[in-house]
């Protein structure tokens, strides 16, 4: 099969396009050319350079070509959908929409979440946007037979730090941990969440591809590993070499009233425990199985950060926020400390 990726360098969208080559797929990636392919270990696929915000000129970087699937990573909002039906319809198979598990409804109403539970997420834009744009996506295919498939990951990983607080893009995180300084975690550290190694969620990606029982229906494709964030975040230090690290416990509310910014990560999303059934995944792409445990995927990411130095950005302001949240939380915490 001929697969367009609409970016195809990012933190999810890069295993796919590997795993795709390898297994044998014509790819085509659509971006801006400014991330070097061999940078995420991809050799092989056609490069167009192009702005997808630039309807015209992506219209003329892609003439007349038709892709049997068109995976876009990076639409985020309803107006992207709509540009891609202009420019897709008639010119593919399939259309793969890349969602957010973060849209669906939380605090949950039944512990396990599958792709029925409701979309709701009053906390987040982001997730209010991907909701929307999925409502798009499914107007298009109910009323303008325009292939359609859903895929929501969670919260997915390999070339970020994926912590709740602090981390992701860059390298401060790890910094912090080997100077010991404490970190922040938010609630008491005992809810679940689940996180996945790039690597696995390309085998469901990759499945889908061309597959016709995915053609209207969405799903999500996460591990099946549970972990605490105390779990997870001492599986950090123990790749950075510094063993479990200091936590602060906070509320997630009192994170998110110094940290407006951090509500819909937080409260929409993170807070609660996440616990996924993948049975429709299983069920549609046979053989289906995430098998990089975090301890073995957090050691591989920190190993892409090190292998070349200008990865391992670290700056002040990561730090001051970690530093102002403990310190204003420190009263509280000194009021509820036990009496020696």
């Amino acid at each position: 099969m001929h697969v367009l990726f609409i970016g195809g360098t990012g933190n999810i969208s890069a295993a796919s396009v590997r795993l795709a080559l390898q297994q044998g797929h014509t790819v085509t990636l659509l971006n801006r050319g400014k991330r070097p392919l061999e940078d995420y270990g991809i050799y092989g696929a056609e490069s167009i350079v192009a702005d997808i915000q630039d309807e015209a000129a992506t219209r003329a970087a892609l003439e007349d070509r038709h892709f049997d699937v068109v995976a876009n990573f990076i639409a985020f909002k309803v107006s992207d959908i709509e540009r891609d039906i202009r420019l897709f319809q008639g010119r593919c198979a399939q259309y793969i929409f890349i969602s957010s598990a973060s849209a669906y409804q939380k605090p949950l109403v039944q512990p396990i979440i599958t792709e029925s539970t409701p979309l709701k997420n009053p906390y987040w834009q982001y997730s209010r946007d991907k909701i929307a744009c999925e409502d798009r996506c499914l107007h298009a295919y109910r009323e303008q037979d325009f292939p359609i498939t859903i895929v929501r990951p969670s919260l997915t990983y390999e070339t970020v730090i994926p912590t709740a607080i602090g981390g992701w893009s860059d390298y401060t995180i790890i910094e912090r941990m080997r100077q010991r300084r404490p970190v922040v975690v938010h609630g008491d550290g005992s809810s679940l969440w689940t996180l996945t190694h790039a690597s696995d969620f390309a085998k469901g990606f990759v499945g889908l591809l061309g597959n016709q029982q995915a053609l209207g229906e969405a799903f999500h494709i996460t591990s099946d590993e549970l972990l605490t964030w105390n779990q997870i975040y001492d599986a950090v230090g123990i790749a950075a070499g510094t063993g479990p690290v200091e936590k602060v416990h906070i509320p997630s509310s009192f994170i998110a009233k110094l940290e407006p910014r951090a509500e819909g990560s937080l409260l929409g999303d993170k807070a609660v425990s996440c616990l996924f059934d993948n049975t429709k995944i299983k069920r549609v792409v046979p053989g289906f199985q995430a098998t990089t445990s975090f301890q073995a995927g957090i050691r591989q990411t920190l190993a892409w950060f090190e292998a070349k130095p200008e990865r391992m950005q670290t700056g002040p302001a990561c730090h001051q926020r970690l530093d102002r949240i403990i310190a204003a939380y420190q009263p509280c915490y000194d009021a509820l400390r036990p009496l020696d």
